[in-house]
């Protein structure tokens, strides 16, 4: 037996949090800094006056930068060995974001979050490809890694409120040194080498679902940010609260967003990918009609994290039946699930603001009550993934 197939065994024979902790921990660093855009948004709109479609287009150009590269940065993971580029591509999105509250002009803003955008269009293939490596044939491993993503979503609002009311749009500089920090650790560690080479799959890539599964993530990520860029403005301006409880409530939104990602890992592991996606788009609905129409700023706190464990049900499921789906491409199916399709969500984000400007947030929610039903539809045409074969150590 080869030393790579102990290491093989011993990697599999660990915890699933023991296998993936330092991947998720990159993830949820990596993506406080895409939760750190909608988080600052409202306070760019109340701070420096930009309109609703102007403060869309900071979401834009994040989703500009995090999504058109990133299946030619998955094609390059596939064929290269390019494990600094995670660390790279966090220490990009960190500096991009950070910087970009320091800047007067519109355009600066708008160019240093496209530059965040891009780094994180670096690390998604790179770090899907190694975490599905390391977490084998694991929904509830994947989860893991697809939860830290969502913690940091999560911590992005509660962190940053506090310091965006206190020190305005300028606080955003104090978010970049954990990007230099994780940075460092994945550059120099590089972990899982040589284990991970054991757990690469074969088979035959099955393309038209994969392009079913896409669009399915595709219309998630439309909800998704459409509520993380406008939740905090419909508790504002809509429901007349104050800007603490409207950061509560995407707080609460993101906490559920974690708590879905970790179920649906879990859910898989029992009842299958398929079924776990058809259930969160079943679920989703009926949340987000709650979240509409309860009254009061308390109320629909409790639909807000219902909705964002129903959303995220799916979101770790989507991204190992992708990889199971392209079993020769993990990177690849890595950069359009967690990365295109994902980021396609905050190119609508215009045409929301568009909506909003006309009927005001509450107009946003009402369209996002209807959108989930899509892919529900789409998840009906899901087939169950084929059972690849590990690849020769």
């Amino acid at each position: 037996m080869t030393q790579i197939s102990v290491d093989a065994r011993a990697a599999q024979g660990a915890s699933p949090w023991r296998r993936m902790r330092l991947w998720a921990a990159a993830h949820a660093v990596d993506d406080l800094y895409q939760g750190l855009v909608p988080a600052c948004v409202p306070y760019f709109v109340l701070d420096r006056h930009y309109s609703y479609v102007a403060a869309s287009g900071l979401t834009l150009a994040a989703a500009l930068g995090s999504s058109i590269p990133q299946p030619f940065i998955g094609l390059a993971v596939d064929r290269f060995r390019l494990r600094w580029m995670a660390g790279a591509g966090v220490a990009a999105a960190g500096l991009g974001l950070g910087l970009s509250g320091l800047v007067q002009s519109y355009a600066a803003v708008w160019t240093l979050i496209l530059v965040s955008g891009l780094g994180v269009a670096m690390f998604h293939p790179a770090a899907g490809k190694a975490a599905r490596e390391a977490a084998g044939d694991s929904a509830t491993a994947m989860s893991i890694f697809a939860a830290g993503g969502s913690v940091g979503f999560f911590l992005a609002p509660v962190l940053a409120t506090p310091l965006l009311i206190s020190m305005g749009v300028g606080a955003t500089v104090v978010f970049i040194p954990p990007a230099v920090l994780i940075a460092f650790l994945l550059i120099r560690r590089r972990p899982d080498v040589a284990a991970a080479r054991s757990a690469l799959r074969t088979g035959t890539d099955r393309w038209p679902p994969f392009l079913v599964l896409t669009a399915v993530e595709i219309v998630r990520s439309v909800v998704f940010f459409g509520v993380l860029t406008f939740i905090e403005l419909y508790w504002i301006r809509h429901l007349g609260a104050g800007r603490g409880v409207a950061g509560a409530a995407l707080a609460v939104f993101l906490v559920g967003g974690v708590a879905g990602t970790l179920l649906g890992g879990r859910i898989a592991d029992r009842m299958g990918m398929v079924r776990t996606v058809q259930l969160g788009g079943a679920l989703v609905v009926p949340a987000l009609i709650a979240l509409r129409v309860a009254p009061g700023p308390y109320l629909p706190l409790v639909f807000a994290l219902l909705a964002g464990i129903a959303l995220n049900i799916p979101f770790a499921v989507l991204v190992k039946l992708g990889q199971d789906y392209l079993p020769s491409r993990p990177g690849t199916a890595a950069g359009v699930t967690l990365g295109l399709a994902v980021s396609v969500g905050g190119l609508i984000a215009p045409a929301l603001g568009a909506a909003a400007e006309a009927r005001g947030p509450q107009g946003v929610f009402t369209i996002l009550c209807a959108i989930p039903l899509a892919a529900l539809a789409l998840g009906l045409l899901l087939p169950p993934p084929a059972d690849p074969e590990p690849a020769d150590a």
